[in-house]
């Protein structure tokens, strides 16, 4: 069996299952990765969904900074919203449907500004482009409860219509004010003077889960062994193959052979 490896068919075969393994490996390790990210995602979603509350300045005492183990962290601020300010945010989902998030600055009794994502309104009825209703904001100083999120980032490179933009761009937001404002996380809100607005659709406790990447990762590996097997049977079958085809027959010595030339000749 070994000697048919030896040659270049089955060289050439073995070089093929050797690729076909790392890539079953890797796309194996690949889902593994995943299935960990998802379970990470789920263990901080737990530790801070019901976590006591943090003043701001506290969860973030740099304005630029912000930790992936910071996200849905409760946290609690003081001033007032500047209305004036408010935009909405585009092609956002709830529930299968789509409509507006209401993003508001914030303006921090320490004078920075937080930005505020008060909720979702779905889309007009009469317009796609338009939200059924813009939420009433409070005018007067009020104490927030939110829970952060990561900056968003510029999304798509083109300009939305008056009022509206495609994502929470904090460092493009920042270039209106003199004063700090907050880059590196925004805040979805919980309440409002410990009430929660009827009139928009604040931020529910996502369903989060696992997902099929654990049995993508087995099953990647049973393909790896799936090929390897074929090839040591088609290897093997090969071999007793050859072993049973019929060898030449070997030929006589000399002496044997002129030993039945004498007794032939007497």
């Amino acid at each position: 069996m070994l000697r048919l490896l030896r040659t270049p068919r089955w060289i050439g075969w073995l070089a093929f299952l050797t690729i076909y393994v790392v890539v079953c490996c890797a796309l194996g390790m690949w889902q593994w990765d995943r299935r960990d990210q998802a379970q990470t995602a789920i263990a901080r979603l737990d530790a801070n969904w019901s976590a006591s509350s943090t003043p701001l300045q506290e969860a973030l005492p740099d304005p630029e900074d912000f930790d992936q183990d910071q996200q849905w962290q409760r946290v609690e601020l003081e001033g007032q919203y500047l209305t004036d300010d408010a935009v909405m945010i585009r092609g956002r989902m709830v529930a299968g449907q789509v409509g507006f998030q209401q993003l508001v600055p914030f303006l921090t009794t320490a004078g920075s500004v937080f930005y505020v994502d008060r909720g979702w309104v779905p889309v007009s009825a009469d317009s796609n482009e338009l939200p059924a209703a813009y939420p009433e904001i409070p005018a007067s100083d009020v104490s927030v409860l939110v829970r952060l999120r990561e900056d968003e980032g510029q999304l798509r490179d083109q300009d939305a219509p008056q009022g509206q933009v495609y994502s929470a761009d904090l460092e493009r937001f920042a270039e209106q004010y003199d004063s700090t404002v907050y880059t590196g996380a925004y805040g979805l809100l919980e309440s409002e003077d410990g009430v929660v607005p009827t009139d928009i659709t604040v931020q529910e406790r996502p369903l989060l889960d696992e997902g099929p990447h654990l049995s993508y990762a087995l099953q990647w590996g049973v393909f790896a062994l799936i090929g390897v097997g074929g090839f040591i049977y088609a290897l093997r079958q090969e071999s007793l193959h050859d072993s049973d085809a019929p060898r030449p027959k070997r030929k006589k010595r000399r002496d044997e052979e002129e030993e039945d030339a004498l007794l032939d000749a007497g």
